[in-house]
């Protein structure tokens, strides 16, 4: 049974049917009005049935299963069985896992419920998934494999799970298959009860959504999600505008200098590239002209990837470079998740990256407002999900690609995907970037090029070993630390500078001459139009927020000291004041 969306009228979360706990929890997180999935597929939820829902990225897919579900878990609390889950949410990443798990547990804070939810990743040790699932939970968030592994070492029975499970939810359906977790889902079928309602969330159907369905669901509706204004359901939403920028492969730095050193782009800005030691050259070059970068891989421990997704969406710095490796070889470079190597090699054996890890898809980037595609996707799908990252629940947003020449046959075929052809050529969907010119670009190359020549094979090896030293410190040694004084996670800063030598003070700035009245009409735009969406009062707001409190970690306290000269430099300003100031430095010496 197939349904279309576009014919439905407004409707608010009463109408839906949810719970007043819930509408009031969804108040309080600012959001009054339901997405259109949300609308058709919340109260076929409610009924029971099993849905297949198919909306793209950003439409609000999440809490269309979530809050019916928590809903059923609200109005069932005192009859549930507790020999296994009741729910069970399987996703393709440990980051969306994350991700939901944290969505969860803020919907249960403020509705005031007691419920409680586990995340499981298939690197925790069997004892370790032995405990998280004593009690058991009520909800179970996971990613296939670890399902697996506790059917294998009966930490989870299949006689419990059938007795117990009422819902299971398949999120990101069109990846769970694509990422190899075909067998692992396969495990888990046979036990899956016949009266447990199943939820396919997807933003594609394809033949593994497909598939899937045909496996786990029974009689179920499929519901589409079509664009209010046209028939067509749009792959890329109308919001989000797409630009290309032709030039040579060795020329990507320069070009992408020039747009954020000149300020064409507005802020945040994702950059993708398709493996780890391209990002790493791309931080290292932007270093070099006072620009601070992240770098998100899947060589990163968990804990670091989770933290640096958390302080870009708070606005603590404007530029990521994601590793897309879904885009290049380096994947298939990495030994599977069940291959351990011996001790004796594992000094020289290359690192091992996270295979429940994606960066395109299964990760919330918030507040992107630009989207660069450094090196262009090898597939048009890629292209797809990269451009999702922005334009999230129907915000405006904007990408540009650069393409080279060797680059031109992929992009092609993405500009015939989204329409762009012969007869088309007064309106194309991937028009050229307008704001650089190229006097703008040739007045930096020479900076550029200069400083391309020192970013190196070794200084890239160096740099990259040194992130994963630091990050790994950060996630490891100080974990204990931040659980008892989780303030002070917010101390660690991801974007730190990896070149040996700091920047030079004459490339921070772009001289005046250097910069023609066009570059700086097009940089004055776009500052005017960062003013309107308040881009620059966000980034301020969180910078503030991040310097309240103590710092009682002395390596990185560079803070601290600088707090009782500002105490002391006001002290003779008001004489009744003094007592309490002294007991302050006292407290702050302590």
């Amino acid at each position: 049974m197939a349904e279309s969306t576009k014919e439905v009228e407004d409707k608010t979360f009463e109408d839906l049917g949810l719970d007043a706990r819930l509408i009031r929890a969804l108040l309080k997180k600012k959001i009054e009005k339901p997405t259109p999935i949300q609308e058709h597929a919340i109260p076929h939820i409610l009924e029971g049935k099993d849905v297949v829902a198919r909306a793209k990225t950003g439409s609000g897919k999440t809490l269309a299963y979530l809050l019916p579900l928590l809903q059923k878990l609200f109005t069932s609390s005192v009859d549930r069985k507790k020999l296994a889950p009741n729910v069970i949410i399987l996703v393709p990443t440990t980051e969306l896992s994350q991700q939901i798990g944290v969505e969860v547990k803020s919907l249960l804070e403020l509705c005031r419920v007691q419920l409680k939810v586990v995340q499981l990743n298939s690197k925790m040790l069997a004892t370790d998934l032995q405990a998280a699932l004593v009690g058991p939970p009520d909800v179970l968030i996971s990613t296939p494999a670890c399902i697996a592994k506790c059917l294998s070492n009966s930490i989870l029975l299949p006689a419990s799970i059938n007795d117990s499970l009422e819902t299971l939810v398949l999120d990101e359906a069109d990846l769970l298959l694509s990422f190899g977790y075909e067998n692992d889902i396969k495990a888990l079928t046979p036990h899956i009860p016949r009266s447990c309602q199943c939820l396919l969330m997807s933003a594609t159907l394809s033949d593994d959504v497909d598939k899937l369905k045909n496996l786990i669901l029974h009689n179920a509706i499929v519901l589409t999600l079509a664009e209010k204004e046209n028939h067509k359901d749009e792959v890329i939403p109308k919001n989000v505008q797409q630009f290309w920028i032709s030039c040579p492969a060795n020329d990507k730095l320069l070009y992408i200098l020039a747009m954020l050193k000149l300020e064409l782009v507005q802020k945040k800005v994702l950059i993708f590239t398709n493996n780890i030691d391209t990002s790493f050259r791309l931080k290292l070059f932007l270093e070099k002209f006072g620009i601070k970068s992240a770098v998100l891989n899947a060589e990163l421990p968990q804990n670091s990837r989770l933290h640096i997704l958390e302080e870009f969406n708070a606005g603590l710095f404007d530029y990521l470079i994601a590793a897309d490796i879904s885009q290049s070889t380096e994947k298939d470079e990495v030994p599977k998740e069940n291959v351990v190597g011996s001790r004796k090699s594992r000094k020289h054996a290359k690192l091992k990256l996270d295979s429940e890890f994606g960066v395109v898809r299964g990760v919330d980037f918030k507040n992107v407002y630009t989207v660069i595609n450094f090196e262009m996707p090898r597939s048009v799908a890629g292209y797809v999900h990269r451009i999702g990252r922005t334009g999230r629940a129907y915000s405006s947003g904007a990408s540009i690609t650069l393409v080279s020449s060797d680059e031109m046959e992929t992009f092609e075929e993405v500009r015939s995907f989204v329409g762009d052809d012969e007869n088309n050529v007064g309106s194309p969907s991937i028009a050229e970037f307008p704001l650089l010119t190229k006097n703008a670009v040739e007045s930096l190359r020479y900076r550029a090029e200069d400083v391309a020549k020192s970013v190196t094979k070794i200084a890239v090896r160096e740099s990259r070993a040194q992130d994963l030293r630091n990050e790994i410190l950060n996630s490891e040694k100080l974990k204990s630390h931040f659980e008892t004084n989780p303030r002070d996670l917010a101390l660690l800063k991801h974007d730190k500078v990896l070149s040996k030598n700091a920047p030079p003070p004459h490339l921070r700035d772009v001289p005046d001459y250097l910069i023609d009245k066009s570059t700086k009409e097009a940089r004055e735009m776009v500052k005017l139009t960062r003013d309107a969406m308040g881009n620059n009062k966000r980034r301020g707001g969180s910078k503030r927020k991040s310097r309240k409190g103590g710092d009682p970690l002395m390596a990185i306290s560079t803070g601290v000291s600088k707090r009782p000269h500002r105490g002391f430099k006001k002290e003779g300003a008001s004489n009744g004041k003094n007592n309490d100031r002294q007991k302050h430095k006292k407290a702050k010496a302590f």
